[in-house]
């Protein structure tokens, strides 16, 4: 099925059934998210920015929220 089908055919969906497929897209979503994040921790994406964090704490340039 082409996106433009599965589009048109959210669009014919009842207002219940259309706030399902929302909440799914949006677990879906943070889903993926997570595990993009995961894959950059494992790949030492973040560690520059985690070093520099720690480095700041350190040097006292940080402050509660």
């Amino acid at each position: 099925m082409q996106v433009y089908e599965i589009i048109e055919n959210i669009k014919k969906l009842p207002e219940k059934d259309l706030k399902i497929l929302l909440k799914w897209i949006e677990d879906y979503e943070q889903k993926l998210w997570d595990q993009e994040f995961e894959r950059d921790v494992r790949l030492g994406k973040l560690d520059k920015l985690a070093e520099q964090a720690i480095k700041d704490f350190q040097a006292g340039k940080c402050r509660e929220l």
